[in-house]
């Protein structure tokens, strides 16, 4: 399919969930209309921008009419500055367009430069083969704190479980006493994630459409380097404090019980210790795929068979969630380990501003070399109020 059947194509996928109803759809939907929306914005970006050099090169395609013709190069930068509405005078950085003498006889080229005309023309497909971009899903899991004025840490405290608890009591009876420990005071500041890269001015000039993927691609790597620090970061120096190695969050070794059961009692273990109920689970593809094709005595995909449901009931679902947790299948992750976790109410991303996305010439030596720089750059961090909120858990064992 072409761009605009493409964007087509996007749009009526969209417009088919939209019609469900925001009440309606279920998160798994909500994700895919994201998806939807975000592809149909960068195909109308880029038809957008054809569209735009297209009529740029059209409206310079043909030279003044009063040079046609011109007989000399004198007379062709006389009838181009008069057309330009200038005196010798008033020229000072006046240049005209390539000026060819009437008379001049018009030869076929092999293709090379200045050896005629090319004899084959050749169409540029604009369509580049990218390399493959993963979704980045992290971030979106978890909740928001947004930074102003010039703060850059947030301190806040961590509560301990509470000590002691109500309990009846008889007539006289001395009540029994609760207790809420004192907390842990914590601190999560800000880190900067960024990058640059340098494009040449005539680059920019002619080949817009090159400029503008290589930034949507710049920008998509430091998101990148964004979601794998939110989830693993070790902390050290420049680096974020990630959910894997947050000192308190609970873990749950391989054990005797399969994975969707320890994966199921992950779920317990937080509810248990925080009250909260998991919101969602990230797991790696290739841990994924054993749990889904994992069978019964019968033979018999626990997750339904490759035609319907389980024994014929129902219809295949397409990565079906696990144990009805929002179930987010991701390289981010690496393999034998998943993370369960109440991540609205148990994290948070914190942010600065936004994305921003700058470049210049006065870099260095940019202005002389014809050059200029793009960087972008974000700051953010992690809050974990409470780290019991998340389950690591060691997989290996499909089913029983």
């Amino acid at each position: 399919m072409n761009l605009v059947e493409q964007l087509a194509a996007e749009k009526k996928a969209a417009q088919t969930l939209i019609s469900k109803g925001a009440d309606n759809l279920t998160e798994e939907q909500v994700t895919e209309l994201k998806q939807h929306y975000a592809e149909a914005k960068r195909l109308q970006e880029r038809i957008d921008l054809f569209s735009g050099v297209k009529n740029l090169t059209d409206d310079h395609a043909d030279p003044a009419p009063q040079a046609k013709g011109a007989r000399t190069l004198g007379d062709h930068y006389a009838a181009e500055l008069k057309h330009a509405g200038l005196t010798v005078r008033e020229a000072k950085q006046f240049a005209t367009t390539d000026y060819k003498a009437a008379t001049d006889i018009q030869t076929v080229g092999d293709g090379a430069a200045g050896t005629g005309y090319q004899p084959i023309i050749t169409q540029i497909d604009m369509n580049g083969v990218w390399p493959y971009e993963r979704p980045l899903v992290v971030a979106d899991l978890l909740g928001t704190v947004t930074l102003s004025g010039n703060a850059n840490t947030v301190e806040y405290p961590v509560y301990g479980p509470l000590e002691g608890g109500a309990g009846t009591v008889s007539e006289g009876g001395k009540k029994p006493q609760t207790h809420l420990p004192a907390p842990s005071w914590k601190a999560d500041s800000l880190k900067e994630v960024a990058a640059w890269w340098k494009v040449t001015d005539n680059m920019a000039e002619d080949l817009a459409y090159i400029v503008s993927e290589i930034n949507n691609h710049a920008r998509y790597n430091l998101q990148l380097l964004e979601e794998t620090q939110l989830l693993s970061g070790d902390g050290i120096d420049a680096n974020i404090n990630g959910l894997l190695n947050r000192e308190g969050i609970q873990a749950m070794g391989q054990g005797t019980d399969s994975d969707p059961d320890r994966i199921f009692k992950a779920r317990t273990k937080i509810a248990l210790a925080t009250g909260f109920r998991a919101d969602a689970l990230v797991i790696n593809p290739a841990d994924y795929e054993t749990i889904r094709l994992s069978k019964d005595a019968n033979g018999q995909y626990y997750g339904g068979g490759y035609f319907n449901g389980q024994y014929g009931n129902g219809t295949i679902m397409q990565d079906p969630p696990l144990w009805g947790l929002k179930t987010v299948v991701t390289e981010a992750i690496a393999q034998g380990t998943a993370l369960v976790g109440a991540f609205k109410l148990g994290g948070a991303v914190i942010r600065k501003g936004g994305l921003r996305a700058e470049s210049t010439n006065s870099h260095a030596e940019d202005f002389t070399s014809d050059l200029i720089t793009f960087r972008v750059r974000e700051r953010i961090g992690l809050q974990v109020k409470y780290p019991q909120a998340f389950v690591k858990v060691t997989l290996g064992k499909a089913t029983k």
